[in-house]
C-alpha cells in the first residue's frame, strides 16, 4: 500500500519573520505595536500560536506551519491582534473587542483550521480541599504540593493541602 504524505516546506527564517511583523504592524496597527521576539517552537501541536506579554514573544508552531506555510501570516497577525489590544489597554481575550478587530484586519475567524493530532493522554486528576471542599480538574499532576488558594490565599499551607486523585480514563 503506497502511503502519500505531505512534505514539509520550509518556514521564514527568524529575520524574515520579524520584517512580516513590521510590514504587518505598518498596514494594520499604523506601526504603534510594540516590539516582540517572534520564534519557532517545535512542541506546539495544538495551537498555531501563543502570544505573551512579558517577555513580549510570540511563538509559533512549527509542525503546524511547516505543513500548512500558507497560514502564518494569518497566524501572526492573530497574535498581533492580541499585542494591539494589550498595548491599547483593551481586554486581550478572544471577546468582542479582539473579535471587532480581527474582522478589521481582515480575518474572519479567531481559529485556525488546521488539523491537529488528538491528545496522547486521556489522563486527568483531580484536586480536592479538605476544608472547603473545592474541586479541581488538571490534565497534569502537580510537580510539587500545592494548597487551596481560597484557604491559603498567600502561601502554601499544609493545613489545606490539596488532595490529588488520578481519574481512571
Amino acid at each position: 500500500m503506497l502511503v502519500h504524505r505531505r512534505e514539509a516546506s520550509v518556514l521564514p527564517s527568524p529575520a524574515d519573520l520579524q520584517l512580516l511583523f513590521a510590514q504587518l504592524n505598518a498596514r494594520h496597527f499604523s506601526g504603534i505595536v510594540g516590539g516582540y521576539r517572534i520564534v519557532y517552537n517545535t512542541r506546539m501541536t495544538s495551537v498555531a500560536g501563543r502570544i505573551s506579554y512579558r517577555p513580549p514573544l510570540i511563538e509559533l508552531s512549527t509542525p503546524l506551519l511547516s505543513l500548512h506555510p500558507h497560514h502564518l501570516e494569518a497566524t501572526l497577525l492573530h497574535e498581533m491582534v492580541h499585542a494591539w489590544l494589550h498595548q491599547t489597554g483593551l481586554p486581550s481575550g478572544h471577546g468582542a473587542a479582539f473579535k471587532q478587530k480581527m474582522s478589521e484586519v481582515g480575518l474572519p475567524s479567531i481559529y485556525h483550521q488546521l488539523p491537529v493530532a488528538g491528545r496522547r493522554s486521556r489522563r486527568r486528576y483531580l484536586l480536592c480541599c479538605p476544608r472547603c471542599k473545592m474541586e479541581l480538574l488538571r490534565r497534569r499532576r502537580p510537580g510539587f504540593r500545592v494548597s487551596c488558594a481560597r484557604c491559603s490565599p498567600r502561601r502554601f499551607s499544609a493545613r489545606v493541602e490539596m488532595i490529588v486523585q488520578e481519574l481512571s480514563s
